[in-house]
């Protein structure tokens, strides 16, 4: 308990003297390839957002998803890539090879969907190589290039002012 508690001030502590350092880039690109990292522990609905995606023009091949749960039982067998608290270093990085891929893939458009600031889900967020980075307004504002003041649960709010926005932005 002690020590994950040290893992994640440690890690909490690189991330945020990283993201001190960032220079948010204008990309004019139209978005055809879009990365979803979720936070199971409070949003289900993973299907229903990808659905929403669907429905305003984006290929479902092109989609990828990752989810981050706090803990991962033993026998459990997942359909998606899935990490956890646990494939963290103490150095900043991550392990997971499916975490490393999704990190690599230059995605168009990023989604972080989540509104509590994890170390996990910041660390990934911030190592990702999404040219826009899109989510809400409660997580650290150098992370993500757009924010939308909205809670979790409501994904259909979510996406309509996204897509509002990404029309706006000429990006779809």
């Amino acid at each position: 308990m002690f020590l994950n508690y040290l893992k994640d001030f440690s890690t909490k502590k690189i991330v945020k003297n990283s993201l001190s350092n960032v220079k948010h880039l204008a990309s004019d690109k139209v978005i055809k390839t879009v990365g979803i990292i979720f936070d199971e522990s409070y949003f289900y609905e993973r299907e229903a957002l990808v659905k929403e995606l669907i429905q305003n023009g984006i290929n479902e091949s092109d989609i990828k998803v990752l989810v981050y749960k706090d803990k991962i039982k033993k026998n459990e067998v997942f359909d998606y890539p899935i990490f956890s608290h646990k494939d963290l270093s103490w150095t900043g990085t991550v392990d997971k090879k499916e975490v490393k891929d999704f990190i690599i893939e230059p995605f168009d458009l990023l989604i972080n969907y989540y509104d509590t600031e994890k170390v996990a889900l910041l660390l990934v967020s911030h190592l990702s190589k999404a040219s826009f980075k899109v989510g809400f307004t409660s997580i650290d504002k150098r992370l993500n290039h757009f924010m939308i003041n909205t809670n979790a649960e409501n994904y259909k709010v979510f996406m309509d002012e996204l897509f509002k926005y990404l029309k706006i932005l000429n990006k779809i």
